[in-house]
């Protein structure tokens, strides 16, 4: 499979960090266009397999998947840039644009003698793309058995991906993209509070990150409710049951709540 990325931004660069350090589709496959150099030869100086340009047309000749990685306000530019150029018959086209929904590509897409539209897919991955830690979110228009696993097993390669319906992209957004600054603001907040108790800020965000490494590990190995796992360590009249009570006293669980809810 071959792959377009267009745009070398945040979200691009991390996508092409993280597929290229994959199995399924090697770096060679890959081509990347934006539209200064300066971010392609970053890019280049780790994976100098990757292909870079500054021509979006040149980057999409032959592209089996076109993954358009730009900010949501200049995908339709892009579309219209790039939309002669591809082959509707072979090739699926892919939006981590935020709020730009798969119809809405797809009706930009349109255009005289091509006899029918391509799959095209809105995906949303994480930051944490870029090191194989990814929670992706992948919903689509026109969509076809193939296309699906194809871009399961290579999302699956960047951390974890699964098929969801459109409608609720907003709440996968919220839970995971949104979610990785929500983590770690929860990070700093405990580590601020290690310090306060008398650690050394570097020690307590360590202890903070294996911590939750810990957590999440307790959660995949056990296949349980984060409340099965709290309740070994709440014994009656306990520290942690009088901690969790001062959190949710003030506002824990309801600030996380609400959060997300403005987040979608």
């Amino acid at each position: 499979m071959k792959i377009a990325i267009i745009g070398a931004g945040n979200m691009g660069s991390a996508t092409a960090r993280g597929i290229a350090q994959g199995t399924f589709v090697p770096a060679s496959n890959i081509c990347i266009s934006n539209p200064s150099m300066g971010k392609l030869e970053a890019l280049r100086a780790e994976f100098s397999d990757i292909r870079t340009t500054q021509d979006n047309r040149e980057c999409v000749k032959d592209a089996d998947l076109v993954i358009l990685a730009v900010k949501p306000w200049k995908i339709l530019d892009v579309i219209n840039e790039i939309k002669d150029t591809l082959d509707y018959s072979r090739t699926a086209v892919a939006s981590m644009a935020a709020g730009i929904s798969a119809q809405c590509i797809s009706e930009h897409l349109e255009q005289k003698g091509q006899a029918a539209l391509p799959p095209v897919y809105t995906i949303i991955p994480n930051t944490a793309i870029a090191i194989r830690q990814s929670m992706t979110f992948i919903a689509g228009l026109r969509r076809t058995d193939s296309w699906d696993q194809n871009l399961l097993r290579l999302f699956k390669e960047t951390g974890d991906a699964m098929l969801v319906e459109e409608r609720l992209m907003g709440a996968c957004m919220a839970l995971a993209s949104c979610g990785i600054a929500y983590a770690m603001r929860y990070i700093r907040a405990a580590t601020e509070g290690g310090v306060e108790l008398g650690l050394y800020a570097k020690d307590a965000q360590h202890i903070v990150m294996q911590t939750l490494k810990g957590a999440v590990g307790l959660l995949e190995e056990n296949q349980t409710h984060p409340e099965a796992e709290i309740d070994k360590v709440t014994t009656p009249g306990g520290i942690t049951i009088r901690g969790l009570n001062a959190m949710e006293k003030n506002g824990f669980t309801n600030s996380v709540i609400e959060g997300l809810k403005a987040s979608k």
